[in-house]
């Protein structure tokens, strides 16, 4: 074979080999996973839950948006990085009827703002509307949709009728994760791994659901106690194992 042959033979080999690393990868272009926010929104859809709107210094809400929970919250909460004014809103529905229970508070901080709910609210879907406004008068609006289904109480550890009750912490978790007791029970956390740990109540990293439920750091040994007076479920987590690390109590 001369030597021209051998250019065009290489050049035809360039030519395919670019071709087929193209298909390959356009091909796998299409075959790749959703990213995390567009298979949030794929379930959410599947699920009857709208896209939420966020608001304008908007930080997080409690429950999250496209939640199913075993109880009524015993509040909806909204966490903003900016100075609230009292002017701001929040209401919660369903149907077109208002399960919203009691005034709007501003936390002292004036960074969350929460609103009661009916405890005697339904099964179904709940959407909540708010408006967050601030010192200058401005005012911005936003929703979330979150669902109650008491069926899921069925898994639930039920320990109603205990006055005290402990919840372990231990390879990383809270044993039993998720429990049911009776109002006015003590529950205990007892520290059992050899590393810290802590008893937040969500969202993260605002805390601000339950503001009587947030630990100082527990060491290996540690133990921490709250009495839940409310009836409703209760949704925390381990600051430091946040994605991993969460429990819930559903009080009767």
């Amino acid at each position: 074979m001369n030597k021209n042959a051998l250019i065009t033979s290489a050049a035809i080999g360039v030519i395919i080999l670019v071709a087929v690393i193209f298909y390959l990868t356009q091909s796998g272009k299409n075959n790749l996973p959703q990213t995390n926010q567009s298979v949030n929104q794929t379930q959410n859809a599947q699920e009857g839950f709208e896209t939420p709107k966020k608001a304008a210094h908007w930080e997080g809400n409690t429950p999250e948006h496209g939640i199913t929970l075993a109880g009524v919250p015993i509040n909806v909460v909204i966490d903003f990085n900016f100075d609230l004014a009292q002017n701001s809103e929040i209401k919660i529905s369903s149907n077109s009827q208002d399960f919203t229970s009691g005034p709007i508070i501003i936390d002292d901080n004036k960074l969350a703002m929460r609103a009661g709910m009916n405890p005697e609210s339904p099964d179904g879907l709940y959407t909540v509307s708010y408006k967050a406004c601030w010192a200058d008068g401005s005012c911005h609006d936003g929703s979330f949709q979150f669902k109650i289904d008491r069926e899921l109480s069925s898994t639930f550890t039920d320990i109603t009728g205990q006055n005290k009750i402990t919840i372990e912490i231990q390879n990383i978790a809270f044993t039993p994760q998720k429990v049911k007791i009776s109002k006015g029970t003590t529950v205990t956390w007892s520290n059992l791994d050899n590393f810290d740990h802590t008893v937040n109540t969500d969202s993260h990293p605002a805390h601000t659901y339950f503001l009587d439920q947030n630990s100082k750091t527990l060491a290996n040994g540690n133990t921490y106690s709250v009495t839940f007076e409310t009836p409703g479920i209760y949704l925390y987590h381990c600051t430091p194992h946040a994605g991993t690390m969460t429990g819930q109590i559903l009080v009767d």
